[in-house]
């Protein structure tokens, strides 16, 4: 019985899934962030043999027998000089040849997809699209969080930051968001808000990404200024797609499916909507469609594709829905 392990690195998270050649579940297990970054490389190397170790004992799967393995990182490709230690990032506990490592973005557009021709945009931490046509592939967007990443649970998370200061300084209208950043920080001044940013110690990335619920909150409140942030984070998402849209060369008269992945989709009566509307907007044409799997389950399929045993549609259905083990630490 052939195995695939799919693994797909987050910001927050890292979710682990061993499937059989039958699409099958045989285990799943979450552990902690892939952005190494952050991390550094030598946690996030500890970090995947701790988690691949854990789903092949669950799943009852020896290293040496597993049929082969996707890796699917934040930031992969972004730096030339640490592609062959990214590459090799898991020769301590899977054999090279049963393993390829990629970036996280082909997790989110298989699992989406169902590994078909189209467009998935992912907006969890960071952002960015990644899509398909006729062979052709393509990515926009995810350049990090410094000039980049629109859309974004971060971006959101700091075009409200900038908007607090605008309203406790008097540039903007006060509205539910100031009310309820100062809450959260239980700021005595709204200048303390800078040492709570910058630190010591600074606001990490992740942290300051898991805002955006907080802004979601102040929008449905009824505050302008939040519902404006989300507004032009699914205008920027938007762009991101065309973007691949357009080096993708789809014909102009044909429809592309566009799917998504990522925590700012949670936020469905907001970002989803916003931006399905967004992209009725212009010539290019769009199918706007939910999420088949999650991309946990891409990278697992996208693994048996890569060995050469491509999982059939009735199989990738079964994958739907999966349980994952927390990591206890």
């Amino acid at each position: 019985m052939k195995t695939f392990l799919g693994i797909d690195g987050g910001g927050t998270k890292t979710d682990f899934l061993l499937i059989d050649e039958n699409g099958q579940l045989r285990a799943s297990y979450r552990g902690g962030s892939a952005y190494y970054l952050e991390t550094g490389l030598d946690a996030l190397q500890a970090m995947l043999a701790a988690g691949i170790a854990a789903t092949l004992e669950q799943g009852g799967v020896a290293a040496s027998e597993l049929g082969f393995a996707f890796i699917g990182l934040p930031a992969h490709g972004e730096d030339s000089g640490l592609l062959p230690r990214l590459d090799s990032i898991a020769v301590d506990i899977l054999p090279a040849a049963k393993f390829r490592c990629g970036n996280d973005m082909v997790c989110g557009w298989a699992g989406a997809l169902g590994g078909s021709d189209g467009i998935n945009i992912v907006a969890g931490t960071g952002s960015i699209a990644y899509g398909e046509y006729l062979s052709r592939q393509a990515r926009a967007g995810g350049w990090g969080e410094l000039f980049s990443d629109e859309g974004s649970a971060h971006w959101i998370a700091r075009e409200a930051l900038t908007l607090f200061s605008r309203m406790s300084d008097g540039r903007e209208q006060r509205g539910a968001l100031y009310h309820l950043m100062r809450n959260r920080f239980q700021l005595t001044s709204d200048l303390d808000l800078c040492a709570v940013v910058y630190g010591p110690p600074p606001l990490s990335r992740s942290k300051l990404a898991a805002l955006a619920p907080l802004v979601a909150e102040a929008a449905r409140e009824g505050d302008t200024g939040a519902r404006r942030v989300f507004e032009q984070a699914a205008g920027q998402l938007a762009a991101i797609i065309h973007a691949v849209h357009d080096q993708l060369h789809v014909p102009p008269d044909t429809t592309i499916p566009v799917s998504y992945s990522g925590g700012v989709f949670k936020l469905t009566d907001l970002v989803t909507s916003l931006l399905e509307a967004a992209l009725r907007q212009g010539e290019r044409r769009y199918r706007f469609v939910a999420p088949r799997l999650p991309p946990v389950a891409g990278a697992a399929l996208y693994a048996a594709k890569l060995a050469g045993f491509p999982l059939s549609v009735r199989s990738i259905e079964r994958l739907g829905t999966h349980s994952v083990v927390e990591d206890p630490a």
